[in-house]
C-alpha cells in the first residue's frame, strides 16, 4: 500500500473515523492493528517478523531496566541487539555475503556448490531495525526509560506513516507521544492535510517526472557524456523529491492523528559544502549514525587521522545500509572521503569556506553549484548498480560528444531542474521570505494565513493532477 495510492487514502480515512472516537489506549491498540494491516497489506507473513522482533525487544529492555546484576543487564543487550542485527543480515546481506564468497573461491580455483537461497527483502526493514537498536541502546546506557505497554512499545516500532521509510524516530521523541490522549484539533487536520499534498505533488509531479528521464538515460546501452550527465541530474532531482515527498506524507499522516514526526530534509540542495549538505539530507539517518556509530568510535575526540578514520568508516557503514550491493559501499566511500578531505581543502582554499547558511551572495552560489555537481557524482555511484558500467560512466570524454548530443544532454537536465523548481527553489524562497509562517500574515491564526494554506493546498492538488505522470514508481527508500 503506497501513499500516493487511492487504497492508501481510502485506509487512511477508515482509520480516522474510529482512531479519535477511541479512549488513549483504545487508540494505541487500534493503532498497531492498522499498522499490522498496512505493512501485511501485499505480503502478510512480513507481520510475523515485525511482531517478533518488537516482543524481543520489549522483553530485552523491560530485563536491563529490571535487572539489578550488570551481567544480566548485558546479557538482555546483548541479545537485543543479536536479534535485531541478524534478522537484519540474514534478511538484507546474506545473499551479498554469499555471492561474494562464492565468487572469491571460484577465483583462486575452488569451485564450491552454489546457495540458490533468494530471500524476499521484507519493505522497511532497515528502518525499524535500527529503530530498534536505538531503543535497546539508549535504554541500556539509560538515556531513556523501558516502556512497560507492549502496545505503546509496538506503536512506536510499527506507526504505519514512518513504518516503510523513516524518519528514523527515538523513543524518547515518540513513545511520550503514545502515553497520552490524542484528539481531534482542526489546525493539526490542516496543516497534515497541507503537508501530505505538499509530498504528494512532490512524488506525482516531480519525482515521477524526473525518474522518467533518468530511467531513458539509464537505459541506453552507451550513452554520451552530456546525455548521462544530464540523466544523473534527473535522478538527483528524482530522488530528493521522491524522499522528501514521502517524508512529507508521512509527516502529513502522522498529524492527521496527532503525532509529530522529526523533521528529515532541509533544503539539502542549498548546502554550500559536503558536510553541510549531510546536516540537512536524510537528517534522522545522518544522526543515528553520528550517535550510535561515529561517537562510539570515538568521534572527533583523537583528532587527527582516527578522527578521519572515524568519519570514514562513518559514511562507509551508511553505504552498505543502503543496500548489499558494491555500487553502494563505493557510493559511501566516496562521501566519506569528500567529507574527510573538506575542511583540509576549506583550509587552504578561502572561497570554500561557507559562509552565513542559505547565503545567496554570489560565492555562496558558486558553492551550492560546486556542492550540487559533487553530489551528483556521488548519485551516479548510487544509480549505477555495475561498477564496470560506472567505471565506463567514469571514462566518458566530454569531448568525443557532438554538438548535437550536447543540446540533448543539456535539455535534459534544463528540464529536471524545471521539473524540480517548485521544491528546489519555490519552496526555500517562500521560507525565507516567511510567507509560510503564520505570523508574517497578520497574526498566528489570520483568515489570509487560512486563505494563503487554502490556496497552497488547492495549488498542490491542481499540480499533482495536472502534472501527474502516467508512469508512476515506486518510492525508491522502500527498497532499503
Amino acid at each position: 500500500m503506497v501513499f500516493q495510492s487511492v487504497e492508501y487514502l481510502l485506509f487512511l480515512a477508515a482509520v480516522l473515523a474510529v482512531y479519535f472516537v477511541l479512549p488513549g489506549k483504545g487508540q494505541n491498540a487500534f493503532l498497531v492493528l492498522a499498522s499490522y494491516l498496512f505493512y501485511g497489506w501485499v505480503h502478510p507473513w512480513y507481520v510475523g517478523l515485525i511482531v517478533s522482533v518488537t516482543l524481543v525487544d520489549w522483553v530485552c529492555a523491560r530485563g536491563m531496566e529490571d535487572s539489578a546484576s550488570p551481567r544480566r543487564k548485558r546479557m538482555f543487550f546483548a541479545l537485543a541487539l543479536t536479534v535485531n542485527l541478524a534478522v537484519l543480515g540474514a534478511f538484507k546481506y546474506f545473499g551479498f555475503f554469499v555471492g561474494n564468497v562464492t565468487a572469491l573461491l571460484s577465483a583462486i580455483g575452488m569451485m564450491p556448490a552454489p546457495i540458490l537461497l533468494k530471500i524476499a527483502l521484507p519493505a522497511g526493514i532497515s528502518f525499524f531495525t535500527f529503530q530498534s537498536v536505538s531503543y535497546a541502546v539508549d535504554v541500556f546506557q539509560g538515556r531513556t526509560r523501558a516502556c512497560r505497554s507492549l502496545v505503546d512499545y509496538a506503536a512506536f516500532v510499527c506507526f504505519f506513516p514512518q513504518l516503510v521509510a523513516g524518519p528514523i524516530e527515538r523513543a524518547a521523541h515518540m513513545i511520550p507521544q503514545y502515553q497520552r490522549q490524542r484528539f481531534a484539533d482542526w489546525g493539526m487536520f490542516r496543516a497534515g492535510g497541507l503537508q501530505f499534498l505538499w509530498g504528494l505533488f512532490q512524488k506525482v509531479a516531480i519525482a515521477d517526472n524526473a525518474a522518467l528521464l533518468a530511467d531513458r538515460v539509464f537505459s541506453l546501452g552507451d550513452p554520451s557524456f552530456p546525455i548521462l550527465w544530464g540523466g544523473v541530474i534527473a535522478f538527483g532531482v528524482q530522488i530528493y523529491a521522491d524522499f522528501s515527498g514521502y517524508t512529507a506524507m508521512a509527516r502529513g499522516s502522522a498529524r492527521l492523528l496527532g503525532i509529530e514526526l522529526c523533521a528529515n530534509f532541509r533544503h539539502p540542495y542549498l548546502s554550500q559544502s559536503p558536510p553541510e549538505f549531510w546536516r540537512r539530507w536524510h537528517m534522522s539517518l545522518s544522526t543515528w549514525f553520528r550517535d550510535y556509530v561515529y561517537i562510539p568510535l570515538g568521534g572527533s575526540r583523537a583528532g587527527g587521522l582516527f578522527w578521519a578514520r572515524n568519519l570514514f568508516l562513518t559514511f562507509l557503514l551508511s553505504g552498505l545500509w543502503h543496500g548489499a550491493e558494491w555500487n553502494y559501499v563505493v557510493w559511501g566511500a566516496y562521501h566519506g572521503a569528500l567529507v574527510v578531505i573538506w575542511p583540509w581543502l576549506a583550509s587552504r582554499l578561502s572561497v570554500l569556506k561557507p559562509s552565513a547558511p542559505d547565503s545567496f551572495s554570489l560565492t555562496g552560489l558558486g558553492r551550492m553549484a560546486l556542492t550540487f555537481g559533487l553530489m551528483n557524482l556521488g548519485w551516479l555511484c548510487f544509480r549505477e548498480h555495475s561498477l564496470a558500467m560506472l567505471w565506463k560512466d567514469l571514462c566518458l570524454s566530454p569531448f568525443a560528444a557532438s554538438a548535437a548530443e550536447w543540446r540533448m544532454g543539456v535539455a535534459l537536465g534544463l528540464e529536471a531542474l524545471l521539473f524540480g523548481f517548485p521544491l528546489l527553489v519555490l519552496h526555500p524562497l517562500l521560507e525565507r521570505l516567511g510567507w509560510l509562517e503564520p505570523g508574517r500574515c497578520g497574526g498566528h491564526e489570520s483568515w489570509r494565513w487560512t486563505v494563503a494554506q487554502g490556496l497552497a493546498a488547492g495549488a498542490c492538488l491542481y499540480g499533482a493532477v495536472a502534472l501527474r505522470c502516467e508512469v508512476g514508481a515506486d518510492f525508491i527508500y522502500f527498497q532499503f
